[in-house]
């Protein structure tokens, strides 16, 4: 597996390298804005670790020329830790996931696997639990067969809950998820999300553990 490691920070740079080849990973570095820009359209990467400081060319402006372009490698956003904003904009711009720092070593190699264990499944990307059935390259919703209008914010939380199917998600979970932060506001927001998607399909279709959280209804 070739990953591309678009880190301007020496010492972060040097540290993570080492624990992707240590773990069997091809890692290219690059710290130069440009060249990552170009080095993600063209070499044709399994997996993107990006940084958003970058120099030359910022991280967000980068993630978004790619999608833009329809470059669909995953890419692994890392942030500063207290930064929701950032963590917002990334999956705004198309990121598939974020770290923020400072990290572990396993959070990173597990956070990447998974990445790679989800484009794996993008010959076959539609993933169904309960009554909702999610195309993940198509970025669709069907709910009992007929398709179901939802925003991006609306779509990443019916994908982790399919995704998750069983498992009761609690609402800093899904924050984190969903939105990039995990406060008392996101809490909020994503209660107000699961209202507005029980208005969409009935108020049976997501069930609420109290004192734990939600899950979908079998």
């Amino acid at each position: 597996m070739r990953i591309l490691l678009a880190e301007d920070d020496e010492n972060i740079g040097a540290h993570v390298a080492a624990t992707l080849k240590d773990d069997g990973y091809q890692v290219d570095v690059l710290t130069d804005g440009p060249a990552i820009w170009e080095a993600g359209e063209e070499e044709g990467y399994d997996a993107i670790i990006l940084d958003l400081g970058l120099p030359g060319l910022d991280g967000l402006s980068i993630l978004r020329r790619w999608r833009k372009e329809k470059i669909d490698t995953p890419v692994l956003v890392l942030t500063a830790r207290g930064s929701w904003m950032e963590r917002v904009d990334g999956f705004d711009a198309g990121a598939d996931d974020y770290l923020p720092k400072p990290f572990r070593a396993e959070e990173l190699l597990a956070r990447l696997r998974a990445l790679l264990r989800r484009a794996g499944k993008r010959g076959d990307s539609t993933r169904q639990a309960g009554r909702f059935q999610v195309d993940e390259a198509g970025f669709r919703v069907t709910f009992d067969g007929q398709p179901l209008e939802v925003s991006p914010s609306e779509f990443r939380l019916i994908q982790l809950l399919v995704e998750n199917k069983g498992r009761v998600l609690s609402p800093y979970e899904i924050a984190a998820h969903v939105q990039g932060r995990d406060d008392d506001a996101s809490k909020n927001a994503v209660e107000a999300m699961i209202a507005r998607i029980r208005k969409k399909t009935g108020s049976d279709a997501i069930e609420t553990r109290r004192g734990f959280g939600y899950r979908l209804a079998e």
